[in-house]
């Protein structure tokens, strides 16, 4: 007669956020989310690509590299199709944003990653708007809206955490977020 071990934490953690980025493909990472104690997760949905993502990213204070790579092409240049890094606490914002306004709903992503070529390109034809040296080239900016959220009470939710840059872009409907500095337009 063999004796199984008992699983241990750390397997079942493992096990875990396995099945929770491979849920992000599949579309089943919601309840694997509710089977994690820490997990801590985004949804979005791009307004260009019309890709959807629904994952965990993080358990507890560890990121989970598989879903990071998901996320980072998910937020790629949509105009060239180049992938850049995005910083996980630009994750970590959102999330925190979404427990703030006690929202379920899934940030609409405008922008996430810019190359340096596509960034020239929009500071070139928008009439300014755009910054020369944007995070958005670094992976630490993001635009987003979210569903059901007035954009001055997601702007508000934003500017309360006090953990990096909030735009608020009434005319263009989205709010920008970033892990720079703190401070606001």
């Amino acid at each position: 007669m063999s004796h199984r071990p008992t699983p241990t934490r750390r397997h079942f953690l493992r096990h875990s956020v396995s099945l929770a980025a491979a849920g992000a493909v599949s579309g089943l990472a919601t309840p694997a989310r509710a089977a994690m104690p820490g997990a801590r997760g985004v949804a979005m949905a791009h307004t260009h690509t019309r890709e959807k993502i629904d994952l965990v990213y993080a358990v507890q204070e560890r990121y989970v590299p598989e879903s990071l790579g998901l996320l980072n092409r998910f937020l790629r240049d949509h105009y060239t199709g180049e992938v850049g890094v995005i910083d996980p606490q630009v994750f970590d914002l959102l999330h925190r944003v979404r427990q703030v306004l006690g929202s379920t709903a899934a940030y609409e992503v405008i922008s996430g990653y810019r190359g340096a070529a596509t960034n020239s390109h929009l500071r070139a034809s928008r009439g300014g708007g755009v910054a020369s040296r944007s995070l958005h080239m670094e992976g630490r900016a993001i635009d987003v809206r979210l569903p059901g959220v007035a954009l001055a009470d997601l702007r508000d939710a934003a500017l309360s955490l006090r953990a990096g840059g909030v735009g608020y872009y009434p005319r263009d409907s989205f709010v920008h977020i970033d892990t720079g500095r703190v401070r606001h337009w």
